[in-house]
């Protein structure tokens, strides 16, 4: 078969540009409302897309009058939704740093069960302060420390997942033995951050473990998701940058002893979608109309970490604005780098660099006909960018219906793209293989019973 692509629907309120909530015909009334993100789930789901997702930070995101705000917890809105749907995957974001071990492996193996092996952990350390105040911190700790415990974080849950053996259970009425005591493992784990005895309180979910996303770019996401991640979604904005991004985090993989394949890269790109380039054209130009510059230079400079007041909106960004964006795989600055690569490579004025970034935070904007936005997928995943696109419709359910129904039936027809489900669970999707327990028939670590 014909190497295929994954294709997930990033789910955020009105769309994923910061005015599209005031779009004319926006849902900005619906954004609360479960059935919304169900519409879009169903229309992901017909088009027969990988996955949806959700971001999330556990804050009250950018406080301000300017955009929606006040998002629902998505591990539960994933649990509504999994009971309306039958196949599309389920992916949520789950702070490593605010999170603990235990709880977060119950709720995401509930998720698993419930929708029969759909789910996915979006992995990220979460870099706000104004986060880390919800949580009794009066700091947030440094990039490093918050990936080191990330990993034993992610040491523990694995083996909570895996505590309990395929065949465990026995339900066997006449000996009156609902499970195998040998095949439920206490993990006896002793960290620097976590002591968790287990076993979990509930059997393994169907894919075993949902599967490994994550989403940093950093020297230490790198090293990261190299040795964890079963799919990465990033930011790019040239297929030069992507390449180098995938060419780099597939040889990570391989350090760690792991198959390139083991490791689903997905780009964010953000459609705008119309039957002719000038008529998608112009609802970008209608859609950037709508953005408050006040807003986008706030986010800017929270991000750069440097006053703008002294920029006219019409004139050209100075180079040196950015200058301490460092290089690509300094902690924390990969996104600031991408942004300072727009303004060495395109020179915008400071208002055209907020639109370009109000379309989707840095992630790449295309404005088009099916058939172009068909080609750029096309391009990057024939020629070592990307193995699938994150998919960020600027505005909902709109844009992502011009997408589901016009530019993926032009992917089915070049063969790059399924036209059935031929699975069940996102592992099948992303063409990844159910991991064996780590107590399995190997195992040696004697078996306990909670």
């Amino acid at each position: 078969m014909t190497r295929q692509l994954s294709l997930n629907a990033f789910l955020h309120d009105t769309g994923h540009h910061e005015a599209s909530w005031r779009h004319r015909d926006s849902a900005v009334d619906r954004i609360h409302d479960i059935d919304f993100d169900t519409q879009n789930a169903l229309i992901a789901e017909e088009a027969k897309l990988d996955a949806i997702f959700f971001a999330d930070a556990p804050g009250l995101w950018g406080a301000t009058p300017f955009r929606p705000a006040g998002h629902l917890e998505p591990i539960t809105r994933l649990a509504a939704i999994a009971a309306r749907t039958e196949r599309i995957g389920l992916i949520a974001t789950a702070s490593t740093t605010f999170y603990d071990p235990y709880n977060l492996a119950r709720l995401f193996s509930s998720l698993d069960t419930i929708s029969r092996g759909r789910a996915g952990w979006n992995i990220v350390t979460t870099q706000s302060e104004a986060v880390a105040r919800n949580f009794s911190l009066s700091e947030l700790p440094s990039a490093s420390e918050r990936y080191i415990r990330a990993q034993e974080f992610i040491d523990v849950v694995t083996k909570l997942w895996d505590s309990w053996e395929d065949d465990a259970i026995l339900a066997d009425r006449e000996s009156g033995r609902f499970f195998d005591p040998e095949k439920v493992h206490s993990i006896h784990h002793v960290g620097n951050h976590f002591q968790v005895e287990g076993a979990l309180s509930q059997p393994r979910s169907p894919q075993g473990r949902p599967v490994y996303v994550q989403a940093g770019s950093s020297n230490d996401g790198r090293a990261f998701a190299g040795r964890n991640a079963e799919a990465i979604f990033t930011a790019h904005q040239t297929i030069e940058d992507a390449q180098a991004f995938y060419s780099d985090i597939k040889s990570r993989a391989v350090a760690f002893g792991r198959s390139p394949e083991d490791v689903k890269i997905l780009p964010g790109l953000s459609p705008f979608i119309a039957d002719t380039r000038a008529e998608a054209e112009e609802l970008q130009r209608y859609v950037n109309s709508l953005t408050v510059p006040a807003y986008g230079i706030a986010q800017l400079e929270g991000l750069a970490g440097v006053s703008l007041a002294h920029l006219e909106l019409d004139e050209p960004v100075p180079l040196e604005v950015f200058g301490q964006a460092g290089d690509v795989l300094d902690n924390n600055r990969s996104r600031l780098q991408v942004i300072a690569n727009i303004v060495e490579r395109d020179r915008p004025t400071l208002r055209g660099l907020l639109h370009r970034l109000a379309g989707a935070r840095g992630h790449n904007v295309v404005a088009g006909t099916p058939t172009d936005v068909a080609d750029i997928i096309t391009d990057w995943f024939q020629n070592g960018a990307a193995d699938g696109f994150n998919v960020m419709p600027p505005l909902y359910p709109q844009l992502l219906q011009e997408f589901t129904q016009k530019v993926v039936p032009i992917l089915q027809d070049r063969g790059l793209f399924r036209t059935e489900y031929t699975g069940s669970t996102l592992r099948d999707h992303f063409g990844l293989a159910r991991p064996e327990s780590l107590y399995g028939a190997d195992a040696t670590e004697e078996a306990h019973v909670v």
